[in-house]
C-alpha cells in the first residue's frame, strides 16, 4: 500500500498542538485595519481551534490521530 500524502495546503494553514488540536488563523486581518479598533485587531490575531466535522476532515488531510488520553497501563 502506498504512504498517505499530506495536503500541503492545509499543513501550510493548520497546526497541531501537543494536545492533539487543531489551530486556525482568523479571518478579516489582511486590509482595512485602520478602521478596526485595537481591541478587535488583538482578538483577531489570536488562533482559534477547530471543532466538528471540518476538524475531523482535517485530521485526514494532515494524517494526524487524536492522542488517547484515556491510556490504561496494567
Amino acid at each position: 500500500m502506498p504512504k498517505q500524502k499530506t495536503k500541503k495546503s492545509a499543513s501550510k494553514r493548520f497546526k497541531v498542538t501537543a494536545t492533539g488540536k487543531l489551530m486556525r488563523r482568523r479571518s478579516f486581518t489582511g486590509h482595512l485595519n485602520v478602521k478596526k479598533s485595537s481591541r478587535q485587531k488583538r482578538r483577531l490575531a489570536q488562533a482559534v481551534e477547530v471543532k466538528g466535522k471540518y476538524a475531523i476532515k482535517l485530521r485526514k488531510m494532515l494524517g494526524v490521530r487524536k492522542k488517547n488520553k484515556t491510556l490504561k497501563i496494567i
